[in-house]
């Protein structure tokens, strides 16, 4: 007997269905599977048959052939054993296949029956229902997260004898008292959720430091803070989610989906709902930091989409590994091939950076610092130019004076995140149906377009390009960070004051000329 039960696969973020197609016949008992499958699939056959035997289900001594279908797509994970197991019941006739029909089933199938957790639900789930598929059934652990996506029911199984006592049942009632349809919960995070964050409030001193963490959270600039150990850097870092805004729904979705795929979300955490913030140690590899693999995965400039990364100690960063930023930092998305195929993942984050500026750390002190020029040269020459060109902000720090020490700190992560709201609420009006989220996202073309300049800030701008020798990825950065710090003061255009402060937080010529 022949069934077909759907199923999906990954590809990059995104998901296409896959048709199990079973098929039992007469013939010298076997299990054959086909259709360009990794070995994690081809070991499918194994945990399946263990898995019905052990559930209480007895197969014949007949030829099983196992298709999955496009056949020229390479299919890998475990998530095809239940759309497996469902196909040989099917096929053995346990239940009508009526019963099946216009649902997907995802799951990792245990020896004893049981529906394990499985990666990338989230974006098979919304590949299912924009393909017109009605139901899908998915692993407990699975279903909150399946429920986000409108428009199909999501059901959560925990063993392969529900799932068929549910496409047993003849009646509505009978299937939802078996299993439940999980309702999706509107995941959503106010300023209760920052409750026990780290706070701007504990930051003393460092006024400037703090200006420019305002304007990066403001318009999504990527940030560059020199100074010696101690003066506060990976502590002001660690601060900036808190006063970044809160994900919106289409956000929150494309978080999740690379998030799902990772095989990082759950019970606890089906939706993700504050922004990431990612901090590799700087022994991190290139393929770790992009993504890669013999089967590529999402790498950490994917999981901090939509958030920040933060590189401490960014010299200690192999070249290699920095370089491979150039692109992502640009095409805001990283594109990973391998001889299994080609993938895409976004990678839409605000970069922050921290550093010594030399070996010890207290350059240009020289009662302190014992490194020579050629030490320092070398130490700062870790980090490329075409890096540097890509900063739209830098800042140096000094060392904390002890009166700023006793006199605390200063603004709050709320009344930061109020002024960082208020201008991204700018930026809101200014985007209304364009591709655009923030300042920072603006293509060199659209400049004019949302940020036009007078007469007289043109002519500062230009005066800005020769007298500072800057390449033209730095002038539109000016141009774009002059633009936040209008919108941090409400103003309509930009004015020269702001083209200046934009311009003083270019790298320090001290240390790279």
């Amino acid at each position: 007997m022949f069934s077909t039960i759907y199923a999906g696969a990954l590809r990059g973020i995104s998901a296409y269905l896959v048709s199990v197609e079973v098929d039992i016949a007469a013939g010298l008992p076997s299990f054959a599977m086909v259709g360009s499958l990794s070995c994690e699939v081809r070991e499918s056959r194994e945990r399946v048959c263990v898995a019905l035997r052990n559930a209480g289900f007895a197969l014949p001594p007949k030829r099983i052939t196992v298709n999955l279908s496009p056949a020229d797509r390479r299919k890998e994970g475990t998530a095809f054993d239940l759309a497996i197991g469902v196909g040989v019941l099917d096929s053995l006739g346990y239940f009508a296949g009526e019963a099946a029909r216009d649902t997907l089933f995802l799951g990792e199938l245990g020896l004893d029956g049981e529906i394990k957790k499985v990666r990338g639900v989230l974006p098979i789930v919304r590949e299912a229902a924009a393909r017109g598929i009605r139901q899908c059934i998915v692993p407990m652990e699975n279903a909150a997260e399946g429920a986000a996506i409108p428009g199909v029911a999501v059901r959560g199984a925990r063993e392969i004898r529900q799932v068929l006592d549910f496409l047993r049942a003849e009646t509505d009632a009978e299937r939802e008292k078996v299993m439940p349809r999980c309702e999706g919960r509107e995941q959503t995070a106010d300023d209760t959720a920052f409750e026990g964050e780290p706070d701007f409030s504990q930051v003393s001193g460092q006024e400037t430091a703090r200006r420019a963490a305002e304007i990066a959270a403001a318009g999504f600039h990527n940030l560059l803070m020199i100074g010696p150990p101690g003066a506060g850097k990976s502590m002001i870092a660690k601060r900036i989610p808190g006063i970044l805004p809160l994900l919106g729904r289409e956000e929150k979705l494309e978080v999740t989906a690379v998030a799902s795929v990772a095989g990082l979300t759950g019970e606890e955490m089906p939706i993700v709902t504050r922004r990431p913030f990612q901090s590799p140690h700087h022994t991190v590899t290139q393929a770790a930091m992009t993504g890669g693999g013999s089967t590529p995965k999402p790498g950490v400039i994917s999981l901090a989409h939509r958030g920040v990364l933060f590189l401490d100690e960014l010299p200690e960063f192999r070249r290699e590994v920095l370089d491979s930023l150039r692109q992502p930092l640009e095409e805001r998305q990283v594109h990973i091939s391998r001889s299994c195929g080609s993938v895409t993942y976004p990678s839409d984050f605000m970069l922050v950076c921290a550093m010594n500026p030399c070996p010890c750390g207290y350059y240009p002190d020289r009662e302190r610092c014992r490194c020579g020029e050629p030490k320092v040269r070398k130490y700062l020459g870790r980090v490329s130019g075409p890096i540097l060109d890509r900063i739209d902000l830098c800042v140096e720090l000094r060392p904390v004076d002890v009166t700023s020490l006793r006199g605390g700190g200063g603004e709050s992560s709320r009344q930061i995140r109020e002024r960082v709201l208020g201008a991204r609420k700018l930026q809101e009006q200014r985007f209304a149906g364009t591709g655009y989220r923030f300042n920072a996202d603006i293509d060199a073309a659209d400049l004019e377009r949302f940020c036009p300049l007078g007469r007289e800030e043109r002519e500062c701008l230009e005066q800005l390009y020769h007298a500072r020798q800057l390449s033209a990825r730095s002038y539109h950065r000016i141009w774009r960070v002059a633009r936040t710090i209008a919108d941090l003061e409400g103003a309509e255009h930009i004015r020269t004051e702001h083209l200046l402060e934009a311009s003083f937080y270019r790298p320090v010529r001290e240390y790279w000329g």
